[in-house]
């Protein structure tokens, strides 16, 4: 075992689910149930974790664990002799860097928010003026291109560090520090004067809202929502699969990653709902809801700034996992392609990585009249479909048909690493389902991401 090993393996399983837990879970997940139907979409997005993204989770760690390699040499070893599956290492690369090209300058954001929340910056402001400071952040490149400096430098730093003192240490404590924060911030939510009806309208199963929606589009966002939030299909979690023993078996350990992801989801609509039904805000979309409706929110309540700071620095946690894990999937396959050490990669990344941030910054300001997506739609938009939409679900096809088929690694390789060591087996009836089923869903996944996004 050397430096490129977790010590333990709470270590293993935090880092992993802290590159799971991210931005999503709070601005995604919560607005996305409310409108769904709260519980009943709830109990959907649960039966999809455990099919769709427990089998793909286990298959990138048994890559990653058999191979004892990243994903830059991961297919090269395990492959049959003459088959061309490494040559994926190069998307799963590329979407790895293209996913910090725009989570660096959103990262960036909740920097901003925190310490306008701890200097008492909001206090005062109506909530018109409260949901123009991210309007006149976006118009500011230079702050903005400032903040992205920050979050790379900081990533790196502690992957500079090493994966045991850097990136292990670092995320534990940020992990367990994230858990306490949320359960104080859900608890001081539920005491709020009116916040019963946020629970209702949260967790409360309510069928008559399914009614409101096709099936389809239900079924579609929970798949949806499972899918995306695992981070899965681009090798990012198949790296630390490469950094662990034999001791346990994989599908336990993926088990733990997915209860911890889903616990960080679900107390994130415990802290948001009912403190928006109490002060009368409507629980509104995407980032207006971290960065208009919240600080709406906490301007209303008692000890405001106080618990406002907190949600900030439990964001910059959840973002910050998320840079960190992904930051060292790629300082490790570059150390894997050069042959250079850790710290010459990471001083030459850097750079590149703020230079290939840039265009994300410029979409909202300078570049404003790209708009890939028509009216509204910026270099963020684009660079997240081509991520969300396409390099997730095709890269778990990848690693579906390599783990289960006889022209990739194979079943019978895959199921002997899942089930090497101890804990929960990989249930072998499953064959079919994962062979031939499973690459079905993700394709109705893929296909239905194009038609939500071009079919209007």
């Amino acid at each position: 075992m050397g430096q490129n090993t977790f010590s333990t393996r709470l270590g293993f399983i935090l880092v992993s689910a802290g590159c799971a837990i991210g931005l999503g879970n709070v601005w995604r997940f919560p607005f996305i149930t409310g409108k769904y139907g709260g519980a009943t979409f709830v109990l959907l997005y649960l039966v999809f974790l455990a099919i769709l993204g427990l089998p793909i989770m286990v298959a990138e760690f048994a890559v990653g664990r058999a191979s004892v390699h990243s994903p830059a040499k991961a297919f090269n070893v395990l492959e049959p002799k003459g088959s061309k599956w490494h040559r994926y290492k190069y998307v799963m690369i590329g979407g790895n860097i293209l996913l910090m090209m725009y989570y660096t300058t959103i990262s960036g954001w909740m920097f901003y928010y925190f310490y306008k929340m701890l200097t008492g910056a909001f206090a005062g402001l109506t909530p018109q003026q409260v949901g123009a400071v991210l309007g006149d952040l976006l118009t500011q490149p230079g702050t903005m291109a400032a903040l992205l400096v920050f979050v790379v430098l900081l990533g790196f730093f502690v992957c500079y560090l090493g994966v045991q003192a850097g990136v292990e240490r670092i995320t534990k404590v940020m992990m367990t520090a994230l858990l306490l924060l949320m359960v104080v911030l859900a608890v001081n939510s539920l005491l709020l004067p009116g916040s019963e009806a946020g629970l209702r309208y949260y967790l409360y199963p309510d069928f008559s809202k399914l009614s409101h929606y096709s099936l389809n589009e239900v079924i579609f966002n929970a798949m949806g929502q499972a899918f995306f939030t695992l981070s899965i299909g681009q090798g990012s979690l198949s790296i630390f699969g490469s950094y662990i023993g034999k001791e346990k078996r994989l599908t336990g350990e993926a088990v733990w990653i997915i209860v911890l992801d889903t616990f960080v989801a679900l107390m994130a609509g415990l802290i948001i709902f009912p403190a928006c039904f109490s002060y009368g805000i409507n629980p509104g979309a995407g980032p207006n809801l971290l960065f208009v409706t919240l600080p709406n929110v906490f301007n209303h309540m008692m000890f405001g700034r106080f618990w406002g700071t907190l949600f900030f620095l439990f964001m910059i946690f959840a973002s910050m996992s998320t840079v960190i894990a992904i930051f060292e999937f790629i300082t490790g396959c570059f150390m894997e392609l050069t042959g250079l050490d850790r710290k010459t990669i990471i001083r030459r990344a850097i750079p590149v990585m703020i230079v290939l941030s840039l265009p994300c910054v410029l979409g909202f300001n300078v570049w404003s009249g790209f708009q890939p997506f028509g009216p509204g739609s910026g270099v963020l938009d684009l660079e997240d479909f081509i991520v969300s939409n396409n390099l997730l679900p095709i890269g778990s096809l990848v690693y579906m048909a390599f783990c289960t088929t006889r022209y990739g690694w194979g079943w019978d390789n895959f199921i002997k690493e899942a089930d090497t060591g101890e804990g929960l087996r990989f249930p072998r009836w499953l064959r079919f389902y994962v062979t031939y089923i499973l690459p079905l869903i993700v394709l109705y996944i893929l296909v239905n991401g194009y038609i939500a996004t071009f079919g209007h």
